[in-house]
């Protein structure tokens, strides 16, 4: 049987530095960072809950970012 890939690496960034910016500009910043997938979701979307590596996540309100995760 062939080995599993380890996962991709993810860029070293905090996620919570993108609270309060607006979901344009908290965008470009995370695909500058080097985040593969960038997801705007409003609040109380249903979603999934399994893990993408590269993927981060912003709940946003009003078009700011409100909360912030990888995954």
């Amino acid at each position: 049987m062939a080995p599993i890939p380890p996962p991709p690496a993810e860029p070293e960034d905090d996620p919570e530095a993108y609270l309060g910016l607006a979901a344009d500009e908290a965008e470009r910043r995370a695909r500058e960072r080097g985040w593969s997938t960038v997801r705007s979701l409003a609040p109380g979307t249903v979603i999934t809950m399994e893990y993408r590596f590269g993927r981060l996540n912003f709940e946003v309100e009003d078009g700011t970012v409100r909360r912030s995760w990888k995954g």
